[in-house]
This record gives C-alpha cells, structure tokens and sequence, in this order.
C-alpha cells in the first residue's frame, strides 16, 4: 500500500518522525487503501501535540480543541488544492449533548485514539514510514474483508456519545456496498429516537452522501427499516400501505423509493425529486366510480417538498430545483401532437437546465410503477426536439433586443410596460422564432407601445398562457404511466 500514499504525505510524515514523533495515516483513509481505492482525504494522528505541529509547519492552522491541525497543500503557484488533517492522539469523555465530547485529552498511546472511533473499519492506523505496518486491535481489516460496518466496542456506547453515528453507518453502507453487522444495527433500532439531538445541518449532509452513493435505494431502504426515517422523511412514510390505481402495482411508499432505485441521474437533487414526486398522493386520494384519482397530487407533492427542503436547511438554488422537477413532472407531451413551439413552451415552463433532468424522473417514475419500458418512443422523440430546439428563444434574454436598446429606440423611461412588451413579444417568438430579429422586434415593440397599459398587460398575459392551458389539458388523462 505505501506506493499508493503521495509523496507529500511521506515528507509530513518523515518531518515529524525526524523529531521522534510517531506518525499514522488513520481512518477512511486506511479503509480505502485497504479496498484498492484511492482516499479522497488524507488524515494523520501523531503523538506530538498541536504546537509540535504548528512548529514544523507553520503555514497550517491548528484547531486545539480537537487537538487537529489543517495544512494546506500548495502548488507551485501556491495555490491550496488539498487540506491534511493532523490530529493529536486523543481521548474523549461524557457526552452530554449527545454529539460532541465534554472532555478532550491528548493522548501517547495510539490505541486509546483508536478507541474514540466509531467503526472497525475507521479504526486503523497504518505507519507511514519503516515498515508500514497497519494497527488493527478492533479487527477492521477482517470487517472490510466480510464487507461490515460494525461498531467499534459496545455499539449502544457508540451512538450514546454521537448520534449522528447512526446515520453515518447508514451512509457507509451504501458507500461502501457493506451490510451493517446485526448487533451494531439493533443497536441502531434501540437508540434512534436520539437522532433528534443531531443539528438539521449533519442530518441534510448525511442524507445527501446516501443519495450520491451507489446504493441510495438501499440506503432509504436501511433508513425506513431502522426506524430513522420517520425522524428524517416522515412525510414519505405516510405512503405505506396507501395503494393507487390500476396503473400501479406498489403502494406510495414503495413506488417512491422504487423510483428512487431506478432514477438513471447521478444527481442527488434529481434522485432526491424521484424519491418525493408522489409523497403528495396521500393528501390528495379520492375515490370516484371505484377508482382512485390523484388530480393535482404534482403541485401538492411540491409544496411537501419544498417544506421538506426547508425544514432541512437546503440551499435555496437546491429547493428551487427539486421543487421543479417535483412540479413539473407530469408534464405532457405526446409524438403526435408535438411541435417545436410546443417543446419550447415545455422548456419556458419547466427551464431549458430543467427539461433532461424531468425526463429522467419520468422513467423513475415509469420504472418505479413496475412498467418495463423505462423511455418509450415519446421520450426519445421529446430528447430529439429538445436537440432540435436547443438553441431556439425560450426567454427575454434570448431576444434579438436588450431593455436599453428598447427604451432608447421608444424614447422611454424604465417601467413596467417594459416588461409587458417583452413578454408579449416572447410569446410570440416561442411560436415563431424567425420574428427574433432586431428589425422585427423593433417594428413590434413600436405597435405594442401604442397599446394602453391594461389592455397590454391582458395580452402579454392571455400570449404566455393561452398555449400553455392548451398543452395542460391533457394532464387529466392520467399520462405519467402511459
């Protein structure tokens, strides 16, 4: 393994070995060597303390609460392109707000360092100089080998003293493709009502690495099963045992996740937009004529969502983005009655960043209804359109014409009628793109400007929505299985 540590790792190592300290590459990165990968981070533990540290390189920044020091890797222009952490040998006690220890002690023994961890498969050190022997006194290396997340010592002590501990076992599976070792996840069962002392931040962190990972189905899978989910999602959960209509074989719960499962996106947010898509089906089940309706259960599952992303402190640029896809999901579209315009009021409604990231929910969503064709010839005509029309105008900025030009050939001031003319004059360019010229554009601007701003108000309004309903229409026809 010593040929896969970078060689600016060996010159930190061999500094603070030429003082007589001891020095380890410690945790996942050990983990990740162990499993033939190359560790994204690289942290360190020694028995010399933070001002050891700082005196031998003083360009870090030393954190003495937790004994870690943050050194930044610079090139040759002297640009940080990698932080290692260097952490004193530590011991930890009491653990009163169920997260963080009351009682930090730098340590001379690495052993008791390695009993502060939280699983077998963080808990090994290997020397970096000499012999580069691994220090494995919890058997992680066998773990790694049997692919299990186990906890390090009593598994109920562990979560005591963090119970954020409970979701990173979770994580680490998916990550990972380990099973979380039985003992360790009744452990988990007995202790997840406290992982409501875990702040709304590490809670959203952590949610987001199982979405990212390779096994994110599994991941919810582990999460519902383990009883952390209601903490978490519990708005999903209110899916179980909800059945649909004939186009579906699952209950909501299990088309949720199952769509989940079958989402072809790498992207958490759109991942995380398959899981909620339907989360608003609950809300808005009738029964008409022996049949169960959900008219509507698209714009209810956004707001859910949105409350969600809220409640889970996620960036407003992330909301905005799951909320849309959740929204605009059940957009329609069908081959024989597509037209260019009409992809480009797709693309005007749903956002032209938005449009193959929809798609891809919508074979979730084909997927996770167990119909076995997740892109049917409509889809792969829509992606088609989409390519023919990538380039066409679908907003204000697309026109041939900028608001000073506007206002400079009108002599003008800035106001609202403005924008009523630039809406109108979209509208009509979505129809028909060769109207987006300068000299047309101008000509028009002339005509609406002699409109009274009412009147001009009504027409930019009636211009952007009269197709728009024409194309919803056909959402009552229940299209999103079809």
């Amino acid at each position: 393994m010593q040929k896969h540590i970078p060689k600016h790792i060996h010159e930190i190592a061999q500094k603070l070995e030429d003082k007589d300290f001891e020095v380890f590459v410690v945790g996942g990165s050990v983990r990740d060597l162990l499993l033939g990968k190359l560790p994204k981070d690289w942290d360190l533990t020694t028995d010399a303390l933070p001002v050891d540290v700082m005196e031998l390189f003083p360009d870090g920044k030393s954190n003495n609460d937790f004994g870690t020091v943050l050194l930044p890797i610079r090139n040759e222009q002297g640009v940080s392109e990698e932080i290692v952490e260097i952490t004193t040998y530590r011991s930890e006690q009491g653990y009163t707000d169920r997260r963080h220890p009351d009682v930090i002690q730098f340590e001379k023994d690495l052993e008791l360092d390695l009993a502060r961890r939280d699983f077998t498969v963080n808990a090994m050190a290997l020397r970096v100089i000499h012999e580069s022997e691994i220090v494995d006194i919890f058997g992680g290396q066998k773990d790694v080998n049997k692919k299990i997340v186990r906890a390090v010592g009593e598994p109920t002590d562990r979560f005591k003293e963090d119970a954020l501990r409970m979701l990173r076992a979770v994580r680490f599976s998916c990550q990972l493709g380990f099973e979380i070792e039985p003992k360790t996840e009744r452990a988990i069962l007995k202790m997840a009502g406290t992982i409501k002392f875990v702040s709304t931040e590490r809670i959203r962190e952590e949610l987001i690495k199982i979405l990212e990972s390779d096994h994110p189905y599994e991941g919810i899978m582990s999460l519902h099963r383990l009883k952390l989910l209601n903490y978490i999602l519990p708005e999903l959960e209110r899916g179980l045992g909800v059945m649909q209509n004939h186009h579906h074989v699952y209950d909501i719960f299990k088309h949720n996740v199952l769509s989940l499962k079958y989402c072809p996106s790498k992207d958490w947010r759109v991942r995380l937009a398959a899981l909620l898509h339907d989360v608003g089906k609950v809300q808005v089940k009738r029964i008409i004529n022996g049949e169960a309706t959900f008219y509507n259960h698209e714009y209810v599952s956004a707001k859910i969502a949105q409350k969600i992303c809220k409640r889970l402190k996620f960036s407003l640029k992330d909301e905005d983005k799951v909320v849309a896809l959740v929204k605009n999901h059940m957009f329609y579209y069908n081959v024989g009655e597509v037209t260019a315009s009409s992809v480009r009021r797709l693309l005007v409604k749903t956002g032209k960043e938005n449009l193959q990231d929809l798609i891809h929910v919508r074979i979730a969503d084909r997927l996770g209804s167990g119909v076995k064709k997740g892109k049917p010839y409509k889809l792969r005509h829509l992606e088609y359109m989409l390519e023919k029309v990538q380039h066409d105008p679908v907003s204000v900025k697309d026109l041939k014409l900028n608001g000073d030009e506007l206002m400079q050939y009108l002599d003008i001031k800035p106001s609202p009628k403005i924008g009523q003319i630039f809406d109108v004059m979209l509208a009509e360019v979505i129809e028909d793109p060769e109207l987006n010229t300068k000299e047309q554009l101008l000509k028009r601007s002339k005509e609406l400007n002699e409109i009274n701003l009412e009147d001009l108000r009504r027409k930019a309004k009636e211009a952007i929505e009269e197709k728009r309903v024409e194309d919803d229409n056909e959402l009552k026809k229940d299209f999103h299985v079809n």
